[in-house]
């Protein structure tokens, strides 16, 4: 009796893109996730310059799409790059030390890709399990004015979820989403950048968010789809550290761009309040404070127009 034929699975709809940059320790645990729990799935990776394994490391897979530059060009240029090589019709960004936990980035993609232009971004977990706070308000809107002065943590609830919007367990339109993943049609994003290359490092993110919501294009948050994130920083290497003064500088930087120097001004005093109350707390219950005292140099730096220590 003949075995009947059967059709070929369709292929997926969407990517995955990545820029790695020294990234040896975290690409071998990305792409073999993505192996495991989306078979099939590309992932394009622009990389940075390397000076370690990387390269060879992602050569080893074979559905991985591998674009080596030679020289650092930035987050922002070199994610778009890599977006110029996604032929499916959604794209998904992510970060080289994410990790899949199931198939979930493909709902996620299914929705990108039926609904009208909108940014979605997955939940973030931690490697302990917790929720990373990679959704928020616009910033020096109502919610940041209220949770420099009220800890989110301290409201259950809608107002909880209002101060923290990545608490939420439903979809939900937030002001602007981490970079660390983030998904849209193609066609969308290439017609937004979608990341704005004069921004070498850092804020890029909340930049894509702002003019994106200005273009009409809404961000959401997508607590269906959901992926680790281990969070390391090859910056914090670069720099020898935390760099506190280029990220207050960089949001400072951005929201003058897309919101005006007013707002930017708010946000700064709202952030200085946010960090002075975290030290006041910890300072009260005895744990150190030092990550928070130097945050908050770096914005006061910013609002004198200096550069913090």
């Amino acid at each position: 009796m003949p075995v009947p034929c059967r059709p070929p699975p369709d292929p997926p709809g969407f990517a995955l893109v990545t820029v790695t940059h020294n990234s040896a320790r975290h690409i071998e645990a990305l792409l073999d996730s993505v192996t495991r729990h989306l078979p099939g799935v590309r992932v394009v990776i622009v990389d940075c310059a390397s000076g370690d394994d990387t390269i060879s490391i992602a050569r080893g897979f074979p559905t991985a799409v591998t674009v080596a530059l030679n020289e650092n060009v930035g987050f922002g240029r070199a994610n778009n790059l890599g977006i110029a090589e996604v032929s499916e019709p959604v794209a998904i960004l992510v970060n080289p030390d994410v990790e899949l936990v199931d198939g979930s980035l493909a709902a996620l993609a299914a929705a990108a890709a039926a609904a009208e232009d909108r940014l979605l971004a997955p939940l973030v977990l931690s490697a302990n399990g917790s929720r990373q706070d990679t959704v928020h308000p616009v910033p020096a809107a109502l919610p940041d004015v209220v949770a420099a002065l009220v800890p989110p943590a301290l409201l259950r609830g809608r107002a909880g979820v209002a101060l923290a919007p990545w608490r939420s367990g439903r979809p939900r339109r937030v002001g602007w989403a981490v970079g660390c993943a983030l998904a849209a049609r193609t066609e969308t994003l290439r017609r937004l950048g979608p990341f704005d290359e004069d921004i070498f490092l850092y804020s890029e993110d909340m930049e894509l968010g702002l003019r994106a919501a200005q273009a009409g294009i809404a961000t959401w948050f997508w607590p269906d789809a959901r992926v680790r994130h281990h969070g390391a920083h090859a910056s914090a290497v670069a720099f020898g550290g935390e760099p506190f003064a280029r990220l207050a500088r960089a949001r400072h930087d951005v929201i003058v761009r897309r919101l005006g120097r007013r707002r930017a001004a708010l946000d700064d005093g709202l952030q200085a309040i946010t960090f002075a109350s975290r030290i006041a707390v910890k300072r009260a219950i005895g744990r150190p404070a030092g990550r928070e005292l130097h945050q908050l140099r770096a914005v006061l730096a910013v609002r004198r127009g200096g550069a913090a220590a």
